[in-house]
């Protein structure tokens, strides 16, 4: 099945008056940094936390309701987990989320506290997909993976064309990237409403196998990276959001972990604004010039905002 920008309008009136519409905000600062116009779709205000309630939300909503009635499965190291259990409970779905061991406590506590039933399992000694594989079987239920989903790429791709329809076509537009379900939906939305935008992916430089994908033209699987971008330790793109991303993409550049702490610290300080590592991708992009922004309208999509006080505090104190 293929996704295109009319799944991305029936997503958007699926999950009208249960998603946010999440404010586009600005900065004179970041302007004067980049000598650009920046506009940031602050996805971090959005309900769980993150983009990812846009595609939970719709792909719950598009189930029948025998299969709503059985329950849900979803894998995921936090914002998918989160977004799928505040999705679930708020339809009346009953949720299992499949977690590492590993997943930073706030999104494990967050989860728990939307309902959802949670397994967790090792992620460097077993492979998530088989475990929810067996224990979907058993139990009966529906599959949303993070981001290699139909439904799910058409409800992540909201995010970008409310962005374009507040303030217009854009010049570039920079999303963060992990497992490409935000990319392929933005890529969708961004071609629809913006023709001649740029647009790219940011990934974590210790996990770059979208990069090395779009070089070789398939789907290259890499080892388990270590980044502090949490939300974007994925191993692969997917059989959905490849063929979209490598058809509508300009390219996938990458941010180091160093480069996320100062994004983090400009929201904090200048926005008054909590972004996690994995949602300071795209602004790294452009804060770091990885892409060409001068003189530009540049879309920046900030996915998420849950990171651990904690965490938090010791990145900005580095």
């Amino acid at each position: 099945m293929s996704v295109t920008f009319a799944d991305v309008e029936a997503a958007a009136g699926r999950i009208e008056g249960i998603a946010h519409r999440t404010p586009v905000l600005t900065s004179r600062t970041a302007d004067a940094r980049t000598g650009a116009t920046l506009f940031f779709k602050a996805e971090p205000l959005q309900r769980a936390g993150a983009f990812k309630f846009r595609g939970a939300c719709n792909a719950i909503a598009a189930l029948s309701p025998e299969q709503r009635s059985r329950g849900v499965l979803a894998f995921s190291s936090g914002n998918h987990a989160q977004a799928i259990a505040y999705a679930g409970a708020l339809q009346g779905v009953p949720t299992v989320i499949v977690m590492p061991h590993d997943a930073p406590a706030i999104k494990v506590a967050a989860t728990r506290g939307y309902g959802a039933e949670i397994v967790v399992y090792d992620r460097y000694k077993e492979d998530r997909e088989e475990v929810s594989r067996r224990l979907a079987e058993a139990r009966g239920l529906s599959v949303i993976p993070p981001y290699d989903h139909p439904d799910v790429i058409a409800g992540q791709g909201t995010a970008v064309k409310e962005l374009i329809e507040e303030v217009g076509p854009l010049d570039v537009l920079l999303v963060c990237l992990g497992g490409g379900g935000l990319l392929a939906g933005s890529c969708l939305a961004a071609r629809a409403l913006s023709p001649e935008v740029e647009i790219w992916g940011v990934e974590p430089e210790a996990g770059n196998d979208g990069q090395q994908s779009l070089a070789k033209g398939e789907v290259v699987r890499i080892p388990v990276p270590v980044s502090i971008a949490d939300g974007a330790l994925t191993t692969h793109l997917g059989r959905h959001t490849f063929p979209i991303i490598r058809r509508e993409a300009a390219g996938i550049v990458t941010a180091t972990d160093a480069q996320l702490v100062s994004a983090m610290r400009f929201f904090v300080e200048r926005m008054k604004l909590v972004v996690e590592p994995t949602g300071c991708l795209a602004a790294a992009a452009a804060f770091e010039g990885a892409v060409p922004v001068r003189a530009k309208r540049v879309g920046v999509i900030l996915s998420g905002g849950n990171v651990d006080p904690a965490a938090l505090a010791r990145h900005l104190a580095a």
